[in-house]
């Protein structure tokens, strides 16, 4: 029984969790809208198509009497009409709720008027109606309210269909009232053109429960859509502040991300940096430097990320970027040194341009990369986490890119960076310069490769 409470409980808890929509943020919200208005567009569509079929299978049927005026063609005439007229309002543009409402009830009414009017066409008595197949279109006029996923228009359509029903019943039990067929017998109501008011009732109460049903399903999808377009957006905006392979893990996690979490890989660590920027800011707008780096991030990432690397971080105007650390790559040096050799290439076409980007000399942007076993894991603590490489070949990295300074060079690495990265197919037209000497703080280094001057 306390499971059965439970699970009670978590259904109830379900829907009064169930977010307002003024409430969500507007670009949440808008999103919601849209698929509303497709929704409506698409019952619209779903319409012509379902009454264009059935109007085509009524007046293609062979009729008992010919010559009996039938209100049939008018009725299907105008509802594909109303119809049509409904679809491209919703291509264009929102439809209100209040006309939403209004199309309901026009379509209800619609279907009561043709079901009614089949014991003219077929020349019975007006207890002929109430058995009509047709009767089975106003679920279908339900049904197609659940397609933009508010409960209130699902029961809105099963009210009016309810109503409508009702006024048919009263029509056929009162259009003549000396020749009413009212019968108790089950057997006679099957067999004759007799009304059985008990029959009706549960018509009308089946229409009621599968409106119930379906109300009840929409308003949990309801809930769903708002939660999976909220963490959508979430993730949209996610992949704003991270870079693409870390967001996409942040997602795909089975767990939640928590402090400690980390894996050991081999990767190769890229730094770059603009040598002198702090200096050269202090002299700029602060427009204009913010512009210049944001042109410079702008001009660096996509030539990192088309070379395989994922941004760590950014630090002013030094890029820290991974290359085999989000996940494991047979090729991280191979793509890390062609990263290097794509950036310097580049620069020199900026120098072209008339960007801002442009001022800067080929000199100022320094890079260096260094390679080994490195941990990729979440930091911080349990309200503020990050994603980062810790390793040596990240400070190797780092004071590699500053010595650039030192030896008046572009890009450096160390010569087993270098090396694996020939095993892994990196190639130069030609071959680099190998130099010996004292990095600051890195007694233990005493090679590097120079990959660019």
């Amino acid at each position: 029984m306390t499971v059965v409470f439970n699970v009670i409980r978590e259904i109830l808890a379900s829907f009064k969790s169930s977010k307002n929509t003024d409430a969500l943020p507007e670009r949440v919200r808008k999103t919601i809208e849209r698929s509303d208005d497709l929704s409506e567009a698409l019952v619209k569509l779903i319409q012509l198509i379902i009454f264009s079929i059935w109007g085509v299978l009524y007046f293609s049927s062979p009729k008992p009497n010919p010559d009996t005026e039938s209100w049939v063609p008018i009725v299907v005439a105008v509802y594909l009409s109303i119809t049509f007229v409904g679809f491209i309002w919703a291509c264009h543009r929102r439809i209100p709720a209040p006309v939403v409402y209004f199309t309901i009830f026009i379509d209800t009414a619609l279907m009561i008027f043709l079901i009614a009017s089949f014991h003219v066409q077929y020349g019975q008595t007006a207890s002929f109606s109430l058995k009509a197949p047709a009767m089975l279109n106003l679920f279908v006029l339900i049904a197609l309210r659940t397609l933009r996923f508010q409960a209130r228009f699902v029961i809105a359509a099963g009210l009016m269909a309810v109503v409508g029903w009702l006024l048919l019943v009263v029509y056929v039990i009162t259009v003549d009232p000396e020749n009413m067929m009212v019968t108790r017998d089950y057997v006679t109501y099957l067999t004759s053109n007799s009304v059985l008011i008990g029959a009706e009732i549960g018509k009308v109460v089946a229409i009621l429960m599968v409106t119930v049903i379906l109300a009840i399903a929409v308003r949990r999808a309801h809930t769903l859509l708002v939660e999976s377009v909220s963490e959508g957006t979430a993730a949209r905006s996610l992949a704003r502040f991270f870079d693409e392979s870390v967001a996409t893990r942040i997602r795909d996690a089975d767990d939640d991300i928590a402090v400690g979490d980390g894996v050991r890989r081999e990767a190769a660590i890229l730094n770059v940096d603009i040598r002198g920027f702090s200096q050269m800011a202090a002299k700029m707008p602060p427009k204009s430097a913010v512009q210049l780096l944001s042109e410079y991030q702008a001009f660096i990432v996509p030539i990192i990320h088309r070379n395989g690397g994922t941004i760590d971080k950014f630090m002013g105007d030094g890029i820290l970027a991974s290359f085999g650390a989000v996940s494991e790559c047979s090729t991280y040096c191979a793509d890390a040194l062609r990263a290097v050799d794509d950036i310097m290439h580049s620069l020199e076409k900026q120098e072209e341009n008339n960007s801002l980007l442009a001022t800067l000399t080929a000199d100022q942007i320094n890079t260096a990369v260094a390679a080994g076993p490195v941990i990729f894991g979440a930091v911080g603590e349990k309200e503020h986490l990050e994603y980062t490489v810790i390793g040596s070949a990240v400070n190797i990295s780092a004071k590699l890119e500053k010595h650039n300074k030192t030896l008046k060079t572009k890009a450096l690495t160390t010569v087993s960076t270098y090396d694996k990265a020939l095993l892994q197919g990196y190639k130069r037209e030609i071959p680099p310069d190998v130099v010996s000497g004292e990095v600051a703080d890195m007694p233990g280094l005493k090679k590097f490769v120079i990959l660019a001057r």
